[in-house]
């Protein structure tokens, strides 16, 4: 912020010292729209924190007249509030970038606002390599084969709950009528330890093991010494 006693032309204020209940919504509304009699404000903006206000005008004479009508002017006790004394500082100059200036600006521009996908480039990018765009991620809230895959899930633990056999889709009643029975085919097998004796105790012969033998061989050739 330049100092008070600082005649650079600007078309920025500052006010500081402001009190705590001058940052009230209604106070800063008025407020506001006692600065806006000398021109079109820019921006507006309250710093409860640093007890001050910045406003920017688009034309520095305005600014020029705010400053030098408010700068120093006291305003009367408010209830319970004491008088305050407005002061009112010239700033830095801000610069408003309007469709003129925009044409003639050369600086570099900030990218699109969007997101970017794209792929990184291999260690060594063969002859010919371009970078592309990748596709944003999947809107949709489950994809495909997710759902698949949940169904087959789903199919999974009714078959392990039903157990072995065909599934009854249609059963007549009293024995009369027509039959429909499913089994599917493709479905695992599951067992429990207890089916496959496989219930052991660590450091015992596995019940497997148990029923397990060899398979027969031809006995090697035995030399007889006469």
């Amino acid at each position: 912020m330049s100092s008070p006693s600082s005649r650079h032309r600007t078309n920025t204020l500052v006010i500081t010292r402001l009190p705590v209940h001058f940052f009230e919504p209604l106070i800063q509304q008025a407020l506001r729209s006692h600065f806006e009699t000398y021109g079109p404000l820019h921006t507006w903006a309250p710093i409860k924190g640093l007890a001050r206000v910045i406003m920017v005008y688009y034309s520095e004479d305005d600014a020029e007249m705010a400053k030098e009508s408010n700068d120093g002017l006291v305003l009367g006790e408010m209830g319970d509030h004491p008088e305050v004394v407005l002061r009112v500082y010239r700033a830095d100059p801000t610069p408003i970038e309007t469709s003129e200036t925009q044409e003639h600006n050369h600086y570099l521009r900030p990218p699109a606002n969007e997101k970017n996908f794209l792929i990184s480039p291999p260690g060594s990018p063969p002859v010919g390599w371009e970078q592309i765009r990748e596709d944003p991620p999947n809107a949709t809230p489950l994809a495909h084969d997710l759902i698949n895959a949940l169904r087959r899930l789903e199919i999974q633990a009714e078959q392990e709950s039903r157990g072995p056999g065909p599934a009854v889709l249609l059963e007549p009643e009293d024995g009369v009528g027509i039959s429909v029975y499913v089994e599917d085919c493709d479905a695992v097998g599951t067992s429990s330890p207890e089916d496959n004796g496989e219930d052991w105790a660590y450091g015992e012969t596995a019940p497997s093991r148990v029923h397990w033998r060899p398979p027969p061989t031809s006995m090697p050739p035995v030399s007889v010494m006469g």
